[in-house]
């Protein structure tokens, strides 16, 4: 990297805190820091949802992915998040919105105890929480493997920085920093992602590339699946990506509850559904032809660092690593925001009886020191482990290991479908659900990675719906909230779904 690049470097992390500075006097009350008062913009709340659900993670393992096998990366987890996220705008989207606006609901957790019982709620946020440190501490490690492709920095140093800038602009500024930052990322890496794309096809000789360079990359690089993916690893992970990206990874539920309505929430929703399905093509075509450009990579890891080394002026490397900050630092704070929700609305109170009613001053300074907390935890981790070759074994894992057993009482509980499934089918089917996982994970050590991804979400979802068929649990006070979200009009006014 050249001095013109590290500037480049320097004026979007300075950027980066300009903007969270900026959003403190946007943030009174603790309602504010997590959940922007429901005052975000349907267009800015979708961006926000679709910068916050990859992270440079993308750039590294997913790039390793493409360069080895091709086109099929954009099957198995754009193409599936973009097709979940639009099935969620009519399911989940609206009612994570009303949850805020008519129980004022804070937390995506918030409203377990009402559904279901405190105990339910405790066990989601604690297994939630632990395992989310791992995986932003994965993020951390993908961010620095760049840096340090890049410009030689050590691991430790990249995380150091990278955390730095993200730590300042999210523990001052809340959700209205975290969704300001994001838009403003995803300007930066929109630019950085076109340079990049328009470099690939000039070096391979123009537009024609797109439909030409299949024949040329190896056998099986065009085929919708290959490898190790197949339909049923297809099928598992548009299963698990639906609930994930609905509100079962907790930060993107705020985005859905910051925006004025419901409406508004679904339209936010269908927009990153958009964009999840056209915008991750622009970034993979570079990966896709990544070994008609630099072939023979020992490690594929480093493909799209080698591409743009290879391919990109002085002063646009900076600006191509500074989209691959984005996405990281997009994801953490996001998740930072979140689980400084679930500890301080959920976790604290249980055991600290005066923070049940805190002041205003005293659970915005708590919101603050939780936020810091846990970015700096997800750091410590990272740089003690060095990311050891674990990026992508990491995130899928804690994926396979959370997602099916947290999110389908969280998800499923707010749909009158499964009125009948109570607290036993919620514990039953997270405890079952988790049990599988590390069954299928330790014990049966030989297991592929479908049967990995898909066995915990599929224990959970079979049993909370059968358990709540043979023991029903319904309640009269449930059965109100449940249907409440149903619409964004007021009891007693007429409803019109959204």
């Amino acid at each position: 990297m050249s001095a013109l690049d590290w500037s480049v470097l320097a004026a979007y992390f300075l950027v980066m805190v300009v903007i969270g500075v900026w959003s403190r006097s946007r943030i009174r009350t603790v309602i504010d820091y997590f959940t922007a008062g429901g005052k975000i913009p349907w267009w800015l709340s979708g961006i926000s949802h679709h910068m916050s659900g990859y992270s440079a993670v993308m750039f590294v393992a997913f790039a390793a992915v493409a360069y080895d096998y091709g086109l099929t990366v954009y099957v198995w987890w754009a193409l599936t998040i973009g097709v979940g996220v639009g099935i969620g705008a009519f399911l989940f989207a609206p009612r994570w919105n009303r949850l805020r606006a008519k129980h004022g609901v804070v937390s995506p957790l918030e409203y377990l105890t009402r559904r279901y019982n405190l105990p339910t709620q405790q066990v989601m946020a604690y297994s939630g929480a632990l395992l989310k440190v791992v995986d932003i501490a994965a993020k951390w490690v993908a961010i620095s493997v760049l840096l340090k492709g890049f410009a030689g920095i050590p691991i430790q140093y990249g995380i150091a920085l990278t955390g730095a800038v993200t730590v300042v602009y999210v523990t001052v500024g809340g959700l209205w920093a975290d969704v300001l930052t994001d838009f403003g990322q995803f300007v930066i890496q929109a630019v950085a992602g076109v340079v990049m794309f328009v470099a690939v096809l000039a070096h391979l000789g123009g537009v024609s590339t797109l439909w030409t360079m299949w024949g040329e990359l190896p056998p099986g690089h065009g085929a919708p699946l290959a490898g190790p993916y197949t339909g049923a690893y297809f099928f598992a992970f548009l299963l698990i990506k639906t609930f994930e990206y609905n509100g079962g990874m907790w930060n993107l539920a705020q985005r859905y509850m910051g925006a004025p309505s419901g409406s508004q929430a679904k339209r936010a929703a269908l927009l990153s559904s958009a964009l999840w399905l056209i915008w991750p093509l622009i970034l993979f075509i570079p990966m896709f032809a990544a070994p008609l450009i630099v072939p023979n990579l020992a490690d594929s890891d480093q493909a799209y660092v080698r591409l743009a080394q290879e391919l990109l002026p002085t002063g646009l490397i900076g600006l191509v690593l500074a989209g691959f900050f984005s996405h990281t630092m997009a994801m953490v704070s996001s998740d930072a925001n979140v689980i400084s929700a679930v500890i301080t609305r959920d976790i604290l109170p249980v055991f600290v009886r005066r923070l049940r009613t805190p002041t205003a001053a005293g659970a915005l300074k708590l919101a603050r020191v939780t936020t810091f907390v846990f970015v700096v935890t997800s750091m410590t981790i990272a740089i003690v482990t060095q990311g050891q070759g674990v990026v992508l074994k990491i995130v899928v894992d804690v994926v396979a290991a959370t997602m099916g057993p947290i999110s389908i009482p969280l998800m499923l509980g707010l749909l009158p479908w499964f009125k009948r499934s109570g607290p036993t089918a919620a514990i039953v089917s997270w405890a079952a659900g988790l049990g599988v996982w590390a069954v299928v994970k330790w014990v049966i050590a030989s297991a592929d990675q479908t049967l990995v991804v898909a066995a915990p979400l599929v224990t959970s979802l079979a049993l909370y719906v059968v358990i709540g068929l043979l023991k029903p649990e319904p309640r009269p006070d449930r059965d109100a909230l449940v249907d409440s979200l149903g619409s964004d009009a007021a009891p007693g006014k007429a409803s019109v779904p959204a």
